[in-house]
């Protein structure tokens, strides 16, 4: 079965590339240059809390309030990162066009949003721990490792939208 998307009003080549995302994830903008920038920039501070809640939860000595105020907490995030991810998702079903018959990405431009803001989360917490004069043996290579993959996530995601673009591949609208 093929999935048609409801029009294109702003056209296939508005997604915004690759870059803009990036910095869209450190930097808030008054007014940002493409509505999906907006809510990836909320996306990332989702993923700052939540980060921030798991380490407060699992520090020495966290009490059980301690603990059970932050799965509360990360529920909220949770719950406001799935509201986030739709809303980008009904932007690309009402504004993305595709050919009938491309290949179906297998998940939506917001869910592959929201892993770009986690993993950005992930390699900037790193580089900040590695500057650190206290730091665990093996970080470096872990920041590393978390730069890496957050360098992969945003090749994938440079590569979905061109193909996008092109014509080649379709994202799945639910």
């Amino acid at each position: 079965m093929t999935t048609e998307y409801l029009g294109s009003r702003i056209g296939i080549g508005a997604l915004p590339p690759c870059s803009a995302l990036l910095r869209a994830f450190g930097e808030s903008v008054d007014r940002p240059e493409h509505s999906i920038l907006e809510v990836a920039r909320e996306l990332a501070e989702c993923h700052e809390r939540r980060y921030r809640a798991v380490l407060a939860a699992r520090a020495p000595g966290a009490s059980s309030g301690v603990i059970a105020a932050g799965a509360r907490l990360l529920d909220d995030i949770d719950r406001r990162r799935g509201e986030l991810v739709g809303r980008i998702d009904r932007w690309v079903a009402a504004n993305i066009a595709h050919r009938a018959g491309a290949s179906l990405h297998t998940e939506t431009l917001g869910a592959v949003i929201d892993r770009l803001a986690s993993k950005w989360i992930v390699a900037q917490r790193a580089l900040g721990a590695k500057a650190m004069s206290e730091r665990p043996p093996g970080l470096e290579g872990e920041a590393h490792l978390h730069w890496t993959r957050l360098a992969e996530l945003a090749d994938g995601y440079q590569d979905l939208i061109t193909d996008v673009i092109e014509h080649r591949r379709r994202l799945p609208v639910w």
